[in-house]
């Protein structure tokens, strides 16, 4: 039996190469810093998450961006590895990037239907460990390196990370749904047209952020 089929989750080091996490990493901290500094200038509204929001309901004082346009084409070209180590067919849901910060805390939580099958990827900054609570109820840790990945059962494995201690450190959460699933083809790319859509754009009337 393989570790995800398992376990719900499993640890793959290196699957984003050193360079190009590297970018995306500092990609995501130039788009914050525009972010913040058309709010600043009022040149866009307190509420226009185009950019992305540092009203994370989920992680007060982060900054996060649903659907990036980047972080999307990483959802599918990591795909192919997700597969092979959970063996199964998937589609695309969506991407959830943050930057963290001094303070920071993700709060212990399962995800919603879109989050089946996830991963969390170590772009860059300080390293900070994420918590789960396996299958058997023992939380683990896990220290996650620069493009090292974490597959796990998003839907189904409560997981959370403790207070940020160190300076800054950026992630990004991929989600996807297993074709042959409860959800499969009717929630590819979580209701959106198509990939690197803002959430709005979403079938669902409501609005909804990452992990509720």
């Amino acid at each position: 039996m393989i570790k995800f089929t398992k376990d719900k989750y499993v640890v793959i080091k290196k699957a984003l190469d050193k360079e190009t996490a590297i970018l995306a990493y500092n990609y995501l901290l130039v788009k914050r810093q525009v972010h913040k500094t058309l709010l600043n200038r009022r040149d866009i509204a307190p509420f226009d998450e185009s950019l992305g929001t540092f009203n994370d309901a989920q992680v007060p004082g982060s900054w996060s961006c649903y659907g990036d346009i980047l972080m999307e084409t990483l959802l599918m070209k990591l795909k192919p590895i997700l597969e092979k180590h959970t063996k199964k067919t998937l589609i695309e849901t969506y991407s959830y990037c943050r930057v963290y910060v001094t303070g920071n805390e993700l709060k212990r939580h399962i995800d919603r239907p879109s989050c089946e099958i996830s991963a969390t990827l170590n772009l860059g900054g300080d390293m900070w460990p994420i918590y789960l609570k396996n299958i058997k109820g023992v939380s683990k840790k896990v220290k996650l390196n620069l493009g090292d990945l974490l597959i796990y059962s998003g839907s189904d494995l409560e997981h959370w990370r403790d207070p940020f201690e160190k300076e800054m450190c950026g992630q990004v959460f991929f989600h996807y749904n297993d074709i042959n699933g409860t959800h499969g083809e009717q929630n590819r790319y979580d209701t959106r047209p198509h990939l690197g859509l803002p959430d709005f754009t979403k079938k669902q009337a409501k609005f909804t952020r990452h992990g509720k």
